[in-house]
């Protein structure tokens, strides 16, 4: 979405757009911003009318899609009433309304699936209702930041919504062109109303108000680690859910839904973007590093989430990690006469870096002790 970039969503209803058009001598008319209740409406109606009257003329064996519109008296069967390809929804909630979002599913990919904040490295078409290409990669992967931040990053929220419903595929070894292809990855189309796209903005390709169609195929991701705890974001998915969200923004979120906050200690920030998720005074950062003066697996200072396997690409280098970031430790006392305390601790035993399920300690307020 090179040119994607450049364009600029109005992220607030009440935020008015100044009309060419004069109203007496050199006098800008004020065109309010449609409500977004309102247009999600309208858009929700364009885009079940567009899925009933459209039918998918072709899959090829890429997964490249062609949609085309049912001739007067054609027998084509819609995309509304097709089953071949599943047609699935998602709720979203954004601008403080929750939208719902058609996609269809044309092959849901055997990889990891992305969090909502990784980086992913995709094809797409984007169309309008109408049938208009208005962009393309042409089948050439990019990458895109679906947090929308830097360069490569993705200003249509919708995208950040359904990529996350797919996985990546697997990849083969670099031919001798150069060029890295891969298997088994994801295919789809997503149906975006305005208010996931570009709302008001218009572009010479992109009318205001214009719900988007996207085909896309998802070949690989980069796991991102937005607060740089140590922690990857999908693994600051509280609720397992496959998102999360910055809420902390109360004017443009005065009440999200609470099935959708990931915020351990609750302190209006999100674990994903918060250095200390338990809110017990440690940074996770500080919580997750190794102990020094003990042997401890692998080379790195800081626990991973999980075990990790050694990489097979550096047989001269063990980067296993076989233990993964403890719970509150249940071994011996210290001193076995006195009570547990900051200066008299229990002793970690194996079981603590390996049980499943278990309470990690930088989510865990409880340890290490508070500060006096």
């Amino acid at each position: 979405m090179n040119k994607f970039k450049y364009y600029f969503i109005l992220l607030l209803a009440g935020i008015s757009l100044v009309s060419c058009s004069k109203k007496d001598d050199d006098d800008p008319v004020v065109v309010p911003v449609n409500d977004y209740t309102v247009q999600y409406k309208a858009d929700n109606d364009s885009i079940i009318k567009y899925l009933k009257t459209n039918y998918i003329q072709e899959v090829t064996a890429d997964f490249d899609v062609k949609i085309a519109k049912i001739p007067a008296g054609g027998t084509q069967i819609s995309i509304w009433d097709q089953t071949t390809y599943p047609l699935e929804t998602r709720d979203v909630f954004n601008d403080n309304i929750t939208y719902k979002v058609y996609y269809l599913t044309l092959r849901k990919g055997t990889g990891q699936a992305p969090m909502n904040t990784d980086r992913i490295y995709a094809t797409y078409t984007g169309t309008l209702l109408n049938g208009t290409v208005f962009d393309s990669s042409y089948n050439i992967p990019g990458i895109w930041d679906l947090d929308g931040q830097g360069s490569r990053g993705v200003f249509v929220d919708g995208w950040k919504e359904i990529f996350p419903k797919f996985n990546i595929g697997t990849s083969n070894p670099i031919g001798s062109d150069g060029v890295q292809t891969y298997d088994n990855f994801g295919a789809g189309v997503m149906f975006l109303p305005s208010g996931l796209a570009y709302y008001a903005s218009a572009t010479a390709a992109i009318p205001a108000y214009s719900p988007l169609v996207f085909s896309f195929k998802l070949y690989d991701l980069t796991r991102t680690d937005h607060d740089l705890d140590g922690v990857y974001d999908y693994q600051e998915d509280i609720n397992h859910d496959g998102y999360v969200y910055d809420f902390s923004d109360k004017v443009a979120y005065p009440s999200p839904p609470a099935s959708l906050v990931d915020d351990t200690d609750g302190d209006g920030n999100a674990d994903f973007i918060d250095p200390d998720d338990d809110g017990d005074g440690y940074t996770t950062r500080f919580e997750i590093t190794k102990p020094t003066g003990a042997t401890y697996s692998g080379l790195s200072k800081y626990y991973p989430y999980d075990p990790i396997l050694d990489n097979p690409k550096t047989p001269n280098t063990d980067e296993s990690e076989i233990w993964g970031i403890p719970r509150r430790p249940t071994g011996a006392l210290t001193d076995p006469t006195k009570p547990e305390s900051i200066t008299n601790p229990k002793a970690f035993v194996k079981e603590d870096y390996t049980d499943l399920p278990r309470l990690r300690i930088h989510l865990d307020k409880t340890y290490p002790f508070q500060k006096n």
